[in-house]
This record gives structure tokens, sequence and C-alpha cells, in this order.
């Protein structure tokens, strides 16, 4: 079972976002793994996963896999099918866990949300299945209430990562017994929470594991879209993972280039 810190990684592109960039997933793996990080979280918010197709989203999971960390893969889709075939596929590939957020856009009521998960979980059962819980990308809050159901329904429901703010509406989902992954690293370190899976991990991996200055670094790189920037940064890392993001997400203008530089010039 994976604790600890982890990246929600970024996902190497080219052609200006139009497809994976295969050659760079080992060295940013390699990377990754130099920051001393516990493990990955693929294909999640900060690795624009639900903008790739279901066949990229599997080449992207295998990708992940060759490298050196443990990897949770996401599988959230707007479908319970595709959900579940992505699922089975992470299962199958190797993956250290499932992750799955609630289906964007529909409000769900909670039969259909807990129908939903049970049917993920058991896609990937026994593999570790996680809850992603981040109303801000989903639209609406898992109730806490749906997470007990599925404890009862899904033996392989592990915990859940929780990238709501503020505390208090991450404090619902520390329930005893699952392991919880906080996202929002001004709010770390959590009490009972189990760890962290943390876009800035992404970029710099060595600042999340120490705990140093991560609520500043987020918040300089929030100024930009994050995973133009965050990609921008690893250039300039050396790391050769390029800033083409799938559209309808951006690259930088000129202007934030530089003044993306000048705040990494003064950290």
């Amino acid at each position: 079972m994976l604790r600890g810190a982890l990246a929600a990684a970024v996902t190497p592109l080219r052609d200006d976002g139009a497809a994976l960039d295969e050659e760079a997933f080992r060295p940013y793996l390699d990377f990754l793994a130099a920051g001393g990080l516990d493990g990955i979280l693929a294909l999640g918010t900060t690795g624009e996963g639900i903008l790739l197709s279901a066949a990229e989203r599997r080449r992207a999971a295998e990708l992940f896999l060759e490298g050196p960390l443990p990897v949770i893969v996401h599988c959230g889709a707007q479908t319970t099918a595709e959900t579940v075939a992505l699922a089975e596929h992470a299962a199958a590939s190797g993956a250290a866990g499932v992750a799955v957020i609630g289906p964007p856009y529909y409000l769900l009521d909670d039969e259909a949300l807990l129908a939903h998960f049970v049917v993920a979980a058991r896609a990937c059962e026994p593999l570790p299945f996680y809850v992603y819980e981040f109303k801000a990308r989903s639209g609406y809050a898992v109730p806490v209430s749906v997470i007990e159901r599925l404890r009862e329904r899904a033996p392989n429901l592990a915990g859940l990562k929780v990238s709501d703010r503020p505390l208090d509406a991450v404090q619902p989902y520390l329930l005893e017994g699952l392991d919880v992954f906080v996202g929002a690293e001004d709010l770390l370190p959590v009490e009972g929470a189990a760890g962290t899976v943390s876009g800035l991990a992404s970029v710099f991996p060595e600042r999340v594991v120490a705990l140093d200055g991560v609520g500043e670094l987020r918040a300089g790189l929030d100024r930009f879209p994050f995973q133009a920037a965050a990609k921008y940064v690893l250039g300039k890392r050396g790391v050769a993972v390029r800033q083409d993001v799938r559209a309808p997400l951006r690259t930088l203008t000129d202007d934030e280039n530089r003044e993306l530089d000048a705040w990494l010039e003064s950290l």
C-alpha cells in the first residue's frame, strides 16, 4: 500500500499537444524518482488524463508503469463503461492502484455515484482502489455516506485523494481505516492523512518531500496556466518535457514565459 509523497505527474506531449511524447516519459520518471518520491498518480488533473483518448490513456499508463516508481493510475472518465475499461487495463498492466473521480458535468445522485464507483472498484479488484474527490473539477462533492457504503461493497477500497480546500472540506474524509492523500499543498501536513498527491511534486519533487515552502511555490505556479507552467519549469530544470498541452488547455504567452523566468530566478 502506497503512503507518503506522490507526484500528480504531468503527461509529456508533443505536436502542440496532439500526441504523446513517448521518449520523454523515462527521463521525466527518473527525475521524479531522484527527487525522493514514494510514487506517482498518473493521468489525473495535472496529467490531463480526461483530455486524452482512451487509447492514449492506456498507452500513457503503460509508459508510466515502465518507470522506477509505483503508479496509481487515474481511470476516471465520463462514462462508467470507459472507466471500467481503463481500470481493467491498469490492473492488467501492473499498476499499484486505481483512482477514479466522479464523472463531471452531470450531478449524480447517491445511488448513481455509488453504482459507478462499485463497478470501477470491482474492475481492478484486488488492486487498491481510491476515490478521487475534487469538487472544483467534478462539479460536486462525493458524499461521505457514499464512501461509507462503498466500503461495504468494495473490499479493495483503500482510500481517497482529496484535493478540496479549505481544511474543513478535507477533514470529513479522514475516515478510520482509509488512506487519504491531500492534494492542496498549502494545507500540508494534515494530521491523519496518509500523505500527499501533489501537482507541485511533478515539478519540485524534492521540495514536496521535504515540505519546504510548498504553499508559496504552488501559489507562484498557480499564477499561470498550471499544466503548461509545470512543463515549462521542468524544461528549465533540465528535464526533456515540452510545454505542449492538450487543447483547450493553452501554452504560456511570451510575457508569461518571461514572468515565470523572473520568478524562477528569484527562488
